[in-house]
């Protein structure tokens, strides 16, 4: 059997296939091209008023690219309510090659002790950013990871954010299902242009975040 290269996994994702495992424990991992597909909309995402005070205000520091593999391996941790995930080790090591080949990418959220509370990680080809898994510790860090994330997708002309699944949680930020046939075509569209994971300025405001980022209610 032709062994997993970082290669290899790039080729599925350009054709809408991603793998996963049946736990972090099992060795083995399968591929998955779901009949229906979650993505956020980029030019509609939805920031509730709420959160927007929480990421103008917030006590947290969000940083990118710092501390990738910490966060998947904070993302295959079990966790109340998920005693086991799909992350496994061929996945970790194969992410991380990802990372450092400039394929992946990690924003993570840090609070003022220096203590990762939060992240997301996923993989960027083209003009298309694949969201793996994300984790929070402390309440609304994952979401304010998710903001940082589209408002540099959108500063660096993707067009595609990925989230493989729907659930409740993304559906309130304005995630939605679409049927793999529109996945593939959107997909496609998105190889076609190139974008830039790293054209918004890491020193941006919590207000110039926001304002990249239009749907408040």
């Amino acid at each position: 059997m032709t062994a997993l290269t970082p290669e290899i996994l790039l080729t599925a994702y350009t054709h809408g296939i991603f793998p996963m495992s049946e736990s972090r424990d099992d060795p083995e991992i399968f591929w998955v091209d779901p009949e229906w597909r979650g993505i956020f909309p980029l030019d509609d995402f939805h920031v509730p008023r709420k959160l927007a005070k929480t990421v103008r205000k917030t006590p947290y520091r969000v940083t990118v690219d710092k501390a990738f593999r910490q966060v998947m391996k904070e993302c295959a941790a079990p966790a109340p309510g998920r005693p086991t995930t799909w992350i496994n080790r061929t996945i970790l090591d194969l992410y991380t090659e990802l990372h450092l080949m400039g394929n992946a990418h990690s924003v993570e959220v840090w609070d003022h002790d220096g203590t990762l509370v939060g992240g997301l990680y996923g993989v960027s080809i083209a003009s298309a950013f694949c969201g793996e898994s994300m984790f929070s510790h402390a309440t609304d860090s994952s979401k304010i990871a998710l903001v940082h994330l589209v408002a540099r997708l959108r500063a660096g002309g993707y067009i595609l954010l990925d989230t493989q699944f729907i659930t409740e949680h993304l559906a309130t930020l304005g995630a939605v299902e679409i049927s793999r046939e529109e996945y593939h075509r959107r997909l496609n569209e998105a190889l076609k242009r190139q974008a830039d994971f790293y054209t918004l300025d890491d020193a941006a405001t919590p207000d110039q975040i926001l304002q990249s980022i239009t749907q408040t209610s």
